[in-house]
Parts: C-alpha cells; structure tokens; sequence
C-alpha cells in the first residue's frame, strides 16, 4: 500500500506542477463564467444602433401599418418606383434598407422584398417578416365582414407564460419546486460535455504516461519493487486526484462566483424579468444548487475516469507508441462517442426506457447520468448508477491487470484481440 501511494503522490505532484495544469484550473472557470454570462450581458446591455427602413409600398396595404421600434425604424415613400428608391438611398448611410412590397402581396408569398445596403440579420428579417404576416392575417379576416373585427383581436389575443412545478404530493402550488426544461437542458449539456472532456482528457493522460515509461525501460525498474497491479493503480489514482483537485478548485471558484458576482451582475428584478438565459443565470445564482451539482459530477467522473483509465492504461501497456494504441482507443472512444448521442435524447424525453438504460450501462452512464441529473430524476436511480459505475470500475480493472501485467514487458509487436484474450485467461 505505500509503495502505491508513493506512485500516487508521484503522479500527483508531477503534474500539478505544471504550468498547463495551474494555467487551465484558473482559465476554465473564467471561461466557462465568460460564456454563460457574456451573452446575458450583450442582450440586457447592449442594444444596436437603430436601422432606417424606407418602405415602398404598391399594394398600400402594409407601410402605414408597420410599427417602428428601438430597433427598426420605418419610414413611408409615397411612391412605387423601387428601383429609383434603390437608386436615391442606396448611398445613404443612416439607410438600412429598402422594403419593397408588391401589389399582389396578399396572394403571393415572394412579394416582400429587404433590399440592404449593409449586411442584415435573422432578428432584423423575422421582426419585419412577423409584422406583415399578422397584418396580412388581420386583413383576410376583414373579407369576412366581421363587426368590431379590431376590438375583437384585441380582446383575443393572448400571451402565457408556463410556469412548470415539481409535484410534491402535497397539492399546495406554493410550496412545490419551481422547475424549467430549458435551464435543466443547458446544466445537463454542460454536466455532460464537461465529464466527457474529463474522461479523454485524463484517460489519454494514463495511456500516455505508460507508453512513455514503458519506451523507457523506467517501467523495468519499478517493477523490482512494485507488482504491475500497484504500479497501475498507483498511476491511476494519481491522475484520478489530479482530476479531482482540478474540480474542486473549479467549484471553489464557480460556487463562489454564483454567490457574489453573479447576483452583483444580475439583480433578482432583473432575473426575474428575463427570458431562459436569465433563469439559467437565476439558477447559477444559487451557490448550494451549483455545490449540489458538483457533488454529483465529482462522484461521477470519478467513477468514469477511473472505469475508462484503467481500459487506457490497458491500452498502453500493450503497445510502444501513440500511434499504434489508436486501434484499441477507438475501440474505448465508441462508448464515450454513442454516450454523447443519448445525451441529446436525454432532452426530449429525460425518463424514457432507453435513457434509463443508457444511464446505467458504467459504459455510458457517466455522462447520459450527469444529462439527466438536472432534470430532477429519482435519487435510488442515481444510488444504483453509481453503485453499478463503482462495481463495473473493479471488474474492469481486474481485466485491465491482466493485460497490464503483460503488456509492459511486451516490445516491438502490438498484439492482437486474440493475444489479449489470452493475456486476460492467463492465471
């Protein structure tokens, strides 16, 4: 045992030393802050220049009754000369564009026209587009000859905001969980990216660091001293608590940050009135939520790193270079690979049959679980996914020993499935 911590404390101090390690433990926080936040900022704070739309309109039907805004600004030329408007304000800089409407614009779909003189964009298209949609609407409704038609719409037209609860068994609104499926879907992609990064980031780091030992023959040494087991689980858990100082110092500073910068940045009226970036940003906001999370992604990367490292470890052992382990980490990448897939079904349907499934499988459970986590599942599913996760870990690293324990004194021939199925049987 202290000759496998002595491999783990050596591990663990080679690379925290690094300048690359001290370098992204303080830019990765910062940057995944400055992403979420930035466009937050940009939409509450920064609002474009106002645009000119000169409207020319033949059917006389549209321009009078297109309403201007912060954004758009809509001005009316009493004549249908498009090309001679073209020509007059096409060098004029406080012009957008021209908007140019056809007379037969209430049977034909193409008689709207944006004709920029700089480059446009999809909210600029889809505000004028939405504005003469309803006006057509409003004026095939008046063919049918309804009284009071402008009254009535006014009176019908309708806005919800869906409030989503948790029921509690309780029956009281008030004291269930506010929950939002859009806020769930942006923490469960993040949650899963993240871990999937962790698990090929440092299981590429094992596999690395065992080719380069093997390669050169300071592998031989230790073995005078060490069993390849603890050599392998030395390497393991040394990378497995660089891992882990690296989330944690991640969560010291998140955590710190959703619980003074960013109700500091994102007053509670203003989250309060905002759309889904603001409840994703309400819900950063509340530290023991985000350390609840962390807790969670730390159990979980955890258990996949080490499940996946010691295949890694596997991997590098058996042969000389990089280059050659590609045939095996493909192999080990497909699960990682199809696990990301059913992340994106995770937000469709959070508790659908394979969903579950895929959450349970110690293959894929690691991120498909971390996807699913933020959707409020039940806590026994996440007890046996980690209980399954650790069990499988075990059982993989028996197998992975087996190879191991050949592999590194294995030289200039990468063996193959069938060699390692035999490594494996041999007692």
């Amino acid at each position: 045992m202290n000759k496998t911590m002595l491999i783990v404390m050596r591990e663990f101090s080679e690379r925290v030393r690094k300048k690359s390690f001290i370098v992204t433990t303080i830019l990765m926080p910062l940057m995944m802050i400055g992403l979420m936040v930035a466009p937050s900022l940009i939409m509450l704070y920064g609002k474009g220049s106002t645009k000119r739309v000169v409207v020319v309109d033949s059917s006389s039907l549209i321009a009078d009754r297109l309403v201007s805004g912060e954004e758009l600004v809509f001005e009316t030329l009493n004549r249908t000369d498009v090309a001679g408007a073209c020509a007059e304000y096409g060098s004029e800089s406080d012009v957008f564009a021209i908007l140019a409407i056809d007379d037969d614009v209430m049977t034909n779909p193409r008689a709207v026209r944006l004709i920029t003189n700089t480059s446009s964009s999809m909210t600029v298209e889809a505000n004028i587009a939405s504005q003469i949609e309803k006006i057509i609407e409003r004026e095939k409704l008046k063919s049918y000859d309804i009284e009071d038609l402008d009254r009535i719409m006014a009176e019908v037209a309708t806005s919800i905001e869906l409030q989503t609860y948790e029921n509690n068994g309780t029956g009281d609104v008030d004291t269930m969980e506010s929950t939002s499926s859009n806020v769930s879907y942006i923490l469960g992609l993040v949650l899963g990216m993240l871990l999937y990064m962790i698990i090929i980031i440092y299981g590429q780091m094992v596999m690395t660091s065992v080719i380069e030992e093997k390669n050169s023959r300071v592998i031989d040494v230790m073995v005078s001293s060490c069993s390849p087991f603890q050599i392998m689980m030395g390497k393991i858990s040394g990378i497995a608590l660089v891992a882990v100082t690296q989330i944690a110092i991640w969560a010291v500073l998140i955590i710190g940050a959703s619980k003074f910068v960013l109700p500091a940045l994102f007053p509670a009226e203003v989250i309060q009135t905002g759309g889904m970036m603001m409840s994703v940003i309400g819900t950063f906001s509340d530290a023991g939520y985000i350390a609840m999370l962390f807790v969670y992604a730390l159990l979980f990367i955890l258990g996949g790193f080490l499940f996946y490292a010691s295949m890694f470890a596997a991997s590098g052992s058996s042969v000389d270079s990089v280059q050659d382990a590609q045939q095996f980490n493909t192999i080990i990448m497909l699960p990682i690979i199809l696990a990301i897939i059913v992340m994106m079904s995770v937000f469709n349907d959070p508790n659908s049959d394979m969903v579950f499934w895929f959450s349970m499988i110690p293959f894929t459970s690691p991120v498909v679980m971390m996807a699913r986590i933020p959707f409020n599942i039940p806590a026994w599913e996440i007890a046996t996914s980690l209980a399954v996760l650790y069990g499988s870990f075990v059982a993989m690293v028996w197998i992975a020993a087996k190879i191991y324990r050949v592999g590194i004194f294995m030289h200039g021939k990468k063996p193959s499935f069938k060699e390692l199925w035999q490594w494996i049987r041999t007692k």
